[in-house]
């Protein structure tokens, strides 16, 4: 029996130590928590993911010539690719991006550019690294906000500052009387007693610029940098804003934990991690794959092919931040191919996914384990959701087993949307007990075979209604 996997602190050094002890059995045992099946995919990934930590520990002459062995997914919708790529950031706390290939278009077509990609990559990573170095400043942060909010609820005597009391010290009983009072409201607001309590503060505001910048085709991302920069050089605003105590003080946390910490040493984390941790997921990789000889839009789909693998490969790519090298950043791509097939891409993109995995589409007995065996399971989701009604769901075995069957029906006879039409029938059979749960406050619901027979039959035999409803 596999341990349970602890999340990793915020620090560096935690976070190697972390990923030292992810073993690639932990690593799938932690998926199977939330994804069904799919054991070739879940054991291709913890590969890449290991592999990752063994490149950091070679010499470093031979540590940037190992190259990551990305992944390409083929599988129909709905069987758990992008769930593989999502829980497996979240475990390793890496940055992850999900984009779409059918997005991009080919360098000189409107549209999005392919090395945007990169770009969001690297301003989620900042966004990361700023959120762990404020966390651990927190402490400090809270300290010194409670002095700003005591300053405001009870701003310091006049006579203490002025040059006869600093001469003479005839305000020493003024202070400790005002240092008392200072303590004794500190208490208050640990007590929460000054939670309707309404002070004023001041909030800095950024001044964009008052125009629209329109970038040229395929330069989609440089009107943001442009605006950036604008907003830099414009003169920072001083608002004033009233609100509560509480609501206050998570503001004042805020602003002094921002001035806590280094941001430079932010930008300079970011980009290291990107590049060394950054994970890219790149969705309907089949919808860019051109027909052989075909000819009109195929053309650009390959284009966006072949503007991709420069950064499949590794490049540079420029970014409001600096340069990020794309070397280690692991790609896991993904498609159906339905309508193409992988060896339809062009040899050079093909050779840059080493590794395939074919996924397998879901069977009733897989959207039965879906249903139940999961940390996320539907079935959990849904009871604790009418639970905060104060209304009690219980789902009997042989009524997930018919919802089971009955979603698997449907996907035989209409398009085959894989586990995803669980939720549309369990929205459907729970509609009613959805929308009067305000007034069935301490009511149980029990829901049998029979029941959910009773409420989807005629809809998932009658294929016409199948297609539109569910």
């Amino acid at each position: 029996m596999e341990q349970a996997v602890e999340t990793p602190k915020t620090d560096e050094q935690s976070r190697q130590d972390f990923m030292a002890s992810l073993t690639p059995k932990q690593i799938v045992s932690e998926l199977d928590n939330f994804i069904v099946g799919q054991d070739k995919a879940k054991r291709a990934v913890a590969i890449a993911l290991r592999n990752r930590w063994r490149r950091q520990q070679l010499p470093d002459n031979m540590r940037d010539e190992v190259a990551p062995k990305n992944i390409l997914m083929i599988g129909p919708t709905g069987v758990g690719k992008t769930e593989i790529a999502r829980r497996l950031a979240k475990l390793a706390q890496s940055p992850f991006v999900k984009v779409e290939a059918s997005k991009y278009t080919e360098v000189g077509y409107v549209g999005r550019d392919v090395e945007s990609m990169v770009r969001d990559l690297v301003e989620l990573t900042k966004r990361m690294v700023q959120e762990e170095m404020e966390l651990d400043v927190q402490e400090k942060a809270k300290q010194y906000a409670e002095e700003r909010l005591l300053d405001i609820l009870l701003p310091p005597h006049p006579s203490h500052d002025s040059p006869e009391n600093r001469e003479f010290g005839s305000d020493t009983l003024g202070k400790q009387q005002y240092e008392q009072t200072r303590e004794k409201f500190r208490g208050y607001i640990h007590d929460g007693r000054f939670e309707d309590r309404v002070v004023e503060i001041e909030i800095e505001e950024k001044s964009g610029p008052m125009m629209e910048i329109v970038s040229p085709p395929g330069m989609d991302d440089m009107d943001n940098n442009i605006k950036d920069m604008l907003s830099n050089m414009m003169p920072k605003k001083i608002k004033h804003k009233k609100m509560k105590v509480p609501d206050a003080l998570k503001v004042l946390i805020k602003q002094e934990a921002e001035n806590l910490i280094d941001h430079d040493k932010v930008v300079q984390m970011a980009i290291d991690r990107a590049q060394q941790s950054g994970i890219i997921f790149i969705d309907e990789i089949d919808k860019i794959t051109g027909g052989r000889g075909s000819q009109g839009p195929d053309v650009s789909r390959e284009g966006v092919q072949r503007d991709l693998l420069p950064i499949v490969e590794g490049s540079s790519i420029n970014t409001k931040y600096g340069i990020v090298k794309t070397d280690h950043i692991l790609f896991i791509s993904a498609g159906a191919f339905h309508a193409s097939k992988p060896s339809d891409l062009i040899p050079e993109f093909q050779g840059r996914f080493p590794i395939r995995v074919e996924l397998e589409s879901l069977t009733e007995e897989d959207f039965y384990r879906i249903l139940t065996e999961p940390d996320n399971a539907l079935i959990k989701q849904y009871t604790a959701l009418l639970g905060t009604e104060d209304v009690h769901l219980k789902f009997d075995d042989d009524a997930i087993r018919e919802i089971a069957r009955m979603s698997a029906h449907v996907n035989e006879r209409t398009e085959n949307i894989g586990a995803r039409r669980l939720q549309t029938v369990m929205e459907k059979l729970l509609e009613n007990v959805s929308f009067d749960a305000p007034d069935m406050k301490n009511q149980k619901h029990e829901i049998d075979a029979a029941t959910v027979r009773d409420k989807l039959t005629d809809i998932t035999e009658n294929e016409d209604l199948s297609r539109y409803i569910l």
